[in-house]
């Protein structure tokens, strides 16, 4: 997980059309997308939206030139946990439908019904192209600047304070765990390595635990002492600039949000 943290900002410092955009825009996107596939109610027109979208995520991934193996290696990190919630629709009866014809009939009295795999279809396709945005958006867009635009979105100081700290010292947390890693790799040991005892495995994790837990403290000590130093108080918030929108990118955005929009209009109000 450590390792996929720093995959994950990598992607996020190059430079094209996309990741130049300003961090608001991009955030609006995503969120105007995800509330629209969400939003629609749960019949097949979903498919065709999910397809328009996924387009979308598609051009805008090809215009920021990143590779398309980071979105698929992206996606299966967060694919099985929607997966599982999802194939249990196949073997219950939901409420989206009245009458439900078995396709299949399993061992222990359990039935896969056509209506409730239709049912998870239908979520696998919202759950994708809500994905897909986050995706888009944490690859073409750092850490800080995401928090940066939803301070000028108006989000509480409180949080976007919180979130900033949150953001800086994970990265210390993971260089003080990848110095605990390698500090263990150096003396041979490996957690997984079935020629020592499970006991002795178990009580070095433990101690590496202990020992993050207690770095963390002292770790966290130094910091709230350090704010203090500085003027930390009650009242303190981050410090976001004001940064005006281009005209190319207000155009942009109101295009996007246009087709977004006009795409689910049509294709709801579609006989």
């Amino acid at each position: 997980m450590i390792d996929d943290l720093y995959f994950i900002e990598k992607y996020a410092y190059r430079t094209s059309i996309v990741h130049r955009l300003d961090a608001r825009i991009k955030l609006l996107i995503a969120l105007a997308a995800i509330v629209t596939i969400v939003a629609v109610p749960y019949s097949t027109r979903v498919y065709e939206l999910g397809a328009v979208l996924f387009a979308l995520v598609a051009a805008l991934w090809a215009a920021s030139r990143l590779p398309p193996t980071v979105y698929l290696k992206r996606l299966a990190l967060i694919l099985p946990f929607g997966i599982f919630l999802i194939g249990f629709q196949a073997f219950v009866k939901n409420p989206y439908y009245d009458v439900f014809h078995t396709i299949a009939a399993l061992p222990f009295g359990i039935e896969v019904y056509a209506e409730s795999v239709e049912f998870a279809s239908i979520l696998l396709v919202k759950f994708v192209v809500s994905v897909s945005f986050i995706i888009l958006l944490s690859s073409t867009t750092k850490m800080q600047d995401m928090i940066e635009a939803a301070g000028r979105l108006g989000l509480p100081r409180e949080f976007t304070l919180t979130l900033a700290m949150m953001v800086r010292y994970i990265f210390v947390f993971a260089e003080m765990f990848t110095r605990i890693r390698t500090a263990m790799a150096t003396r041979c040991f490996d957690p997984l390595d079935r020629t020592l005892s499970y006991r002795y495995r178990l009580n070095q994790l433990g101690y590496t635990v202990g020992t993050i837990f207690i770095r963390s403290y002292e770790q966290g000590e130094r910091t709230y002492t350090s704010m203090l130093c500085r003027g930390y108080g009650a009242n303190a918030g981050l410090y976001v600039r004001k940064k005006p929108l281009r005209t190319q990118e207000i155009v942009f955005f109101a295009a996007t949000l246009g087709f977004i929009v006009l795409s689910a209009v049509l294709i709801y109000v579609q006989p």
